[in-house]
């Protein structure tokens, strides 16, 4: 089973970083590090603002993030909004 390691850096009041180890489970890594980030707004607060998301020690996959969160806010119910 192959594993990704995730770093998220984000500000809620203070810059944060947060880190694992997560098993693909033939997911992409931007999938994982969306759901990791989920995770960490929930826990968090949902007024945390991801600023950087690195793999693998220093791949910057942050704007992969940035879309495919964004991608999702805009499908709702399986539709694909146009806005």
């Amino acid at each position: 089973m192959s594993e990704v390691t995730i770093e998220i850096h984000y500000s809620a009041g203070s810059r944060i970083t947060q880190k694992g180890s997560f098993p693909l489970r033939g997911k992409r890594p931007e999938q994982v590090a969306l759901a990791f980030w989920k995770q960490i707004r929930k826990e968090m607060s949902y007024h945390a603002i991801l600023e950087k998301v690195l793999i693998g020690g220093g791949e910057d996959i942050t704007q992969l993030v940035k879309v495919l969160q964004t991608h999702e806010w805009r499908n709702v119910d399986g539709v694909d909004l146009p806005f």
